[in-house]
């Protein structure tokens, strides 16, 4: 008996000594829900895939809410090796020099496999430094898309398999559904700022400030007032004027989306990541799916989209054995399996071309779940196509949507709302400039 109690109580020291071997990293994210809880089922494949390292997931909120509890825990020396920031959040992450641990220097440092080739070049542009190197680790990029509702299409007698290529179609389609009173609105869209603005430029090949949209350095300013961007709020306006469009809020209150699960307007204009909602939602009809209108008299569109959602920033101020284990840990993230089963659960982009590959069966079994990969990926992405990274991004886009609903109340004209847009938003660039040059 006292022999079998000193082999468990060696058996017993054996085992918690492993387990305080083991090196635990934080990493605070701002997913809750079904995403949430896919996003702890990876990380505790990630654990249960060696023995070495464990990632403990933390939730902190919102975006706003997770960016700004990194950066007071970093400032009381308590921050976590990983946090998730939205894509907006780039330029301000990459100006807190001293904070942050580039990836590409954390992977090499660390011996992980890392090819930046591997990524699609739309995903990872977002995330690099003007010479190429990237900064942070794409997770779940999303990029908007056109949903529509096949059986109002019916009704209006257009060929539910057939969306809108351009906008000229989109108008034209939308007096013809409203006309026939299978709907009585034409389209909606979420974010004006991001969908309306920001990749219609994109789409369109149009710059939305100087210096690669941001990216070559803090003293870009803002230039999304040209001709492509002003004549297509004045079409945003006389087709709310006309009740095609109907508005559905600033960034935050989306009243798009259920405009479209009512029936009520024909097409919506959303995040390739919000697939399995509007599927969930629209369970009366079947939703078909398109990629983005454009204006055919634009040389070059359409060119590509760019992504929204979010990527991985690895912290300073951590251990040698603590960045060991981010880097085996974003190393897993990349994985093929792992990316193309994030992917095809929520609806979000695959980051890498062999995790694209991967879902090919997925894909063909789910028409329309490409839309977004090939909608992103129809061109080499551009100087005006490959995103953008402004400080101070956050209050800009609000910006955006308080000018156009100037817009829409008839207060200003397209091109004096968002000549207002610029002007306001580089007033905020000029004061980050000064903050952080």
């Amino acid at each position: 008996m006292i022999r079998y109690g000193t082999a468990s109580a060696v058996a017993l020291v054996a085992s918690l000594t492993a387990a305080q071997a083991e090196t635990n990293i934080e990493w605070w994210h701002a997913m809750g829900g079904e995403l949430g809880a896919k996003l702890e089922e990876i990380a505790q494949g990630f654990n249960d895939s060696q023995d070495e390292y464990t990632v403990t997931p933390a939730y902190k909120g919102t975006y706003p809410e997770t960016m700004t509890a990194a950066i007071a825990a970093f400032r009381a020396n308590q921050q976590p090796a990983i946090v998730q920031v939205f894509e907006v959040g780039t330029g301000t992450m990459m100006a807190a020099q001293g904070a942050i641990v580039p990836v590409h220097e954390l992977m090499e440092q660390h011996g992980q496999a890392f090819d930046q080739a591997a990524f699609l070049p739309a995903v990872v542009g977002y995330y690099t430094d003007s010479d190429g190197n990237m900064l942070s680790m794409p997770f779940n990029s999303s990029t908007p898309i056109l949903y529509y509702n096949k059986t109002v299409f019916e009704k209006a007698g257009l060929d539910p398999n057939t969306p809108p290529k351009t906008w000229a179609e989109l108008e034209q389609f939308s007096k013809q559904i409203m006309e026939s009173g299978a709907a009585t609105c034409g389209f909606t869209t979420q974010w004006i700022s991001w969908i309306q603005t920001e990749n219609l430029s994109a789409w369109h090949n149009q710059p939305i400030g100087t210096l690669e949209n941001g990216m070559g350095g803090l003293d870009a300013r803002l230039s999304l007032n040209g001709a492509v961007q002003v004549k297509h709020w004045e079409n945003l306006k006389r087709w709310s004027d006309e009740g095609i469009f109907k508005y559905g809020g600033p960034v935050g209150a989306d009243n798009a989306g259920p405009m479209l699960y009512s029936q009520e307007c024909a097409m919506l204009m959303g995040s390739s990541g919000s697939r399995a909602g509007v599927i969930a939602n629209s369970t009366a009809y079947e939703v078909g799916y398109g990629m983005l209108p454009y204006y055919d008299d634009v040389e070059g569109a359409p060119q590509n989209s760019i992504i929204g959602g979010a990527s991985l920033w690895v912290l300073s101020g951590k251990t040698d054995e603590e960045y060991a284990a981010t880097a085996a840990f974003l190393e897993y993230l990349t994985q093929p399996e792992v990316q193309a089963d994030w992917a095809s659960f929520t609806g979000y982009l695959p980051i890498t071309a062999a995790a694209r590959e991967q879902m090919a069966g997925y894909y063909a079994e789910n028409p329309g779940a490409d839309t977004g990969i090939n909608q992103i990926t129809l061109n080499e992405p551009t100087e005006n196509s490959k995103g953008l990274r402004f400080g101070s991004y956050v209050q800009i886009r609000g910006i955006i949507d308080e000018e156009f609903e100037q817009l829409l109340s008839g207060d200003k004209d397209a091109q004096g709302a968002l000549d207002a847009v610029v002007s306001r938003g580089d007033a905020l660039l000029e004061e980050f400039q000064a903050q952080n040059q």
